[in-house]
């Protein structure tokens, strides 16, 4: 096991996405998926705990046979009009052989950078190549997060921003995005045929994204995380192949799903996708993402493992 940094205090934002750089975490969250799937890594089902003002608390905690880890976050939508981050917590790393806290990291900048990392093996696997055209949902920290891994898993693929306005659009491409991207503001009712991946990233409890299913599209859905919240219409969930990260949370969680009445025996861990044939071309795919701690876990090893080569 690499030597960890001291853990006298937890690492802040800038610190954490230093060590966990986006093409060695989509690797350790292929390892993940496959190790969760056979049961390597144990990751029960999260606590959530209603807060004031519609937030939540979560409890996480996922163990293998190297290390634990255990993610404890508040999750608060209310808090953009108050200026406030809408994630804020840590993930404590445990030795696993020890229980010794060996790393401490800023939980909303793990949380961040393996939802979008995830959404990169998911084109990877799914899609099977570099996307063309990538329309990002969402002006908030998810859109920003997955702009940072397009920027580096996928420099090539131009970019297109969907927001609540056109000019909440055009400051965000002002604020992260840069020129190579070609980005552009879209209107999410009229979209451009080569966009070939959508991802959404919101705190919308009504369906954002309402066009139907169709081959050559990729449909990624981030941002809903309760059974009352769905970004994807029912019709377009219907006509999808759906694969999700989360087989067991996703049936308490996924929304999407649960609102548009998908059958369970037909939607598939993004496990058994790993190594088969990209479908994404032939078939309309969603992939549904609801998160789990085995997934912080895969930070979690790309954190120590660059902490200990910076030894």
């Amino acid at each position: 096991m690499p030597q960890p940094l001291p853990p006298q205090s937890a690492l802040g934002a800038a610190d954490t996405a230093a060590l966990i750089p986006f093409p060695v975490l989509v690797d350790a969250l292929r390892i993940a998926v496959a190790q969760a799937a056979q049961g390597i890594i144990a990751c029960p089902a999260r606590q959530v705990v209603p807060l004031a003002d519609g937030g939540v608390i979560l409890s996480m905690v996922a163990t293998a046979p190297d290390i634990a880890v255990h993610k404890l976050i508040t999750v608060v939508p209310g808090n953009g009009v108050r200026g406030l981050p809408t994630i804020a917590g840590q993930v404590s790393v445990l030795d696993a052989a020890t229980g010794a806290i060996v790393l401490t990291l800023d939980g909303a900048t793990v949380t961040g950078r393996r939802t979008a990392a995830l959404s990169m093996l998911g084109i990877a696997t799914l899609l099977g190549r570099a996307p063309r055209h990538v329309l990002l949902v969402g002006t908030g920290t998810q859109a920003l997060k997955h702009a940072q891994a397009l920027s580096v898993i996928y420099p090539h693929a131009a970019i297109s921003i969907g927001g609540r306005s056109g000019a909440s659009a055009e400051r965000f491409i002002a604020e992260h995005l840069h020129a190579a991207h070609r980005p552009a503001a879209a209107d999410v009712a009229e979209l451009a045929d080569d966009i070939d991946v959508v991802i959404t990233g919101t705190t919308s409890k009504q369906p954002v994204y309402l066009h139907p299913a169709r081959a050559g599209r990729l449909i990624i859905a981030v941002g809903a995380f309760k059974p009352d919240a769905a970004e994807i219409a029912r019709a377009t969930v219907l006509g999808s192949r759906i694969y999700v990260d989360d087989p067991e949370g996703a049936r308490h969680e996924a929304g999407d799903l649960l609102q548009a009445g998908a059958d369970w025996s037909q939607v598939q861990g993004i496990a058994q996708a790993l190594g088969a044939a990209p479908m994404a071309d032939t078939e309309a795919v969603l992939f549904k993402t609801v998160g789990c701690a085995a997934w912080d876990l895969a930070a979690a090893r790309v954190a120590l493992g660059t902490a200990g080569t910076r030894r």
